[in-house]
């Protein structure tokens, strides 16, 4: 059965949201609120941005070796519901590291990196302690390899999709850095915070945007500042915290330049990225806007919609 006919069959009763997950193989730590299905199914346009060109498959990807978000669950659900109800793609979500196996990987049109943390490639520090000489090389040269594989996926025109903390993610790999454009650094802007995202000018109209109408989104979210190698001159800014209309009386932050970018697109190589410090907490999910957003984000990065990516600076 497709999901989106269960999305809109589990009334009188409704499913429960486990019940739902379990039969898509989710793993649901820490819970998600019962009502998710039905909000993020209202939230999902009813067609894509594009019309595929070609099957697409989207790995979501969840590892964390550091904090792990307790809207891990809903988004991995809304990629699920997301790919299915407007065909755009079908979401693999999946921990499994044999997926960056370059052969397996190459069945992939886009990786999304969901609120990962840490080093996701390796095993954890306790596991690496534990083991054998022979056992820990043997782990530390596979993680070298996978992490060459997704940089070759990119690189050779895969598409690349991180979410929130992603840029909380692999600090001792600086290319992954310079592909997703910065590392976490802190979040001034806690997930109790009421905040203003606006779109950077001149992009209302950009495929990647225009779904915001070029009005500002007052959201509670968790929102990033970003270090080194952050520079919102090498890529496409699309969304960014209006500093205007956001609290700026917050402890911890580091930046006095204003610059707080939230979503944006690159190409690395003949591939495609696309970031967004979205996705804390829950709602994210199944903010209408924010939901298209994603959508249009994952269907660039798949090479269905077309879009600029060049920095602004250099093309408007």
């Amino acid at each position: 059965m497709k999901f989106k006919t269960l999305a809109r069959n589990f009334s009188a009763p409704r499913l429960a949201l486990a019940s739902l997950a379990a039969t898509f193989g989710i793993a649901i730590s820490g819970g998600s609120p019962p009502d998710a299905a039905d909000k993020i199914d209202a939230a999902i346009p009813e067609a894509p941005y594009a019309e595929p060109a070609e099957p697409r498959r989207v790995l979501v990807f969840a590892v964390t070796h550091g904090f792990r978000h307790q809207s891990i669950p809903t988004g991995q659900l809304m990629m699920r519901m997301m790919g299915e109800k407007t065909g755009a793609f079908e979401a693999v979500v999946s921990d499994d590291l044999d997926n960056f196996e370059a052969e397996t990987l190459a069945t992939f049109d886009v990786v999304c990196f969901l609120n990962t943390t840490g080093s996701v490639f390796r095993p954890r520090d306790n596991e690496l302690e534990n083991m054998d000489g022979t056992a820990r090389d043997a782990a530390l040269e596979r993680e070298a390899r996978l992490k060459e594989n997704l940089m070759a996926f990119v690189r050779g025109g895969g598409g690349f999709v991180g979410i929130h903390s992603a840029t909380d993610t692999y600090y001792d790999w600086p290319e992954y850095g310079e592909m997703l454009n910065g590392y976490f650094d802190g979040h001034p802007w806690n997930a109790n915070a009421n905040v203003s995202i606006m779109v950077e000018s001149g992009q209302e109209e950009h495929p990647l945007a225009s779904m915001f109408g070029g009005e500002n989104i007052d959201i509670t979210e968790e929102i990033y500042q970003l270090r080194e190698p952050y520079d919102s001159a090498a890529v496409r800014m699309l969304l960014r915290l209006d500093t205007e209309r956001s609290p700026m009386n917050v402890g911890g932050i580091k930046r006095d330049d204003g610059d707080f970018g939230v979503s944006w697109a690159r190409t690395w190589g003949e591939g495609r990225v696309f970031y967004s410090s979205l996705g804390h907490n829950h709602a994210i999910y199944w903010h209408p806007k924010i939901v298209r957003h994603f959508l249009a984000g994952i269907q660039w990065a798949a090479g269905d919609l077309e879009a600029d990516a060049s920095p602004a600076a250099s093309s408007d």
